[in-house]
């Protein structure tokens, strides 16, 4: 599996990006029907979610930079 940084928008509750709605992958919006799955570590988030199509992808946040990366598929 290869990690790609992507765009990715998101629902901002009381936070800013709070939870991934939809994600942009090789130039096409998919929308996120589900996270599944939640994680941190001191420099990252991790959101585990299906997109519209059923895939399943690992959406990753670098907390420092904001920057995206998507895994799987």
């Amino acid at each position: 599996m290869d990690t790609r940084v992507v765009e990715v928008l998101c629902y901002s509750g009381h936070a800013a990006d709070t939870e991934p709605r939809a994600v942009a992958v090789d130039g096409r919006r998919w929308e996120v029907v589900a996270v599944e799955r939640r994680g941190r570590e001191p420099d990252a988030r991790f959101f585990f979610v299906r997109i519209s199509d059923g895939t399943r992808y690992i959406l990753r946040q670098d907390v420092a930079t904001g920057v995206w990366t998507i895994k799987g598929g």
